[in-house]
């Protein structure tokens, strides 16, 4: 039997996802979910030695039969409704990181917002947060 994914596993889970929509899993990538595990509370009981370990299990329930809906529904199954923003803020930080919107990835996050039953409004405003801290000059 599977052992339950907890909260801060299914947070993983979304920004694995993220990262690996496309593809290709870019070291920038990487690096952001390391750093955003480093600092953000919800994280604070996750023990990072872990890190590579829930990946894995991530990446093998994307490749089984049916993988993207059965990721998405662990997900939302393993997170309380208060935590759904935070997974699609979490999701919208990933694929900001490199300053480009793939199609892949707007299907992740319009999949995402749906299982998770978020407005689009709030979306939204996660989305052009995330623009306004990655821009340029």
């Amino acid at each position: 039997m599977n052992k339950p994914v907890s909260p801060e596993e299914a947070l993983i889970f979304v920004m694995v996802m993220a990262s690996a929509v496309d593809n290709a899993m870019a070291e920038k990538e990487l690096v952001r979910i390391g750093q955003l595990i480093d600092i953000l509370p919800v994280f604070e009981n996750f023990d990072k030695e872990r890190l590579i370990e829930v990946s894995q299990r991530c990446a093998g329930l994307l490749s089984g039969p049916e993988g993207l809906d059965i990721a998405l529904e662990t997900i939302r199954d393993a997170l309380p409704e208060w935590l759904h923003e935070t997974a699609y803020a979490l999701a919208v930080e990933i694929v900001a990181v490199d300053l480009t919107l793939r199609a892949e990835e707007m299907r992740l996050l319009q999949l995402l917002r749906d299982r998770l039953a978020l407005d689009k409004l709030t979306c939204a405003a996660l989305e052009r947060s995330a623009s306004a801290r990655y821009r340029q000059i």
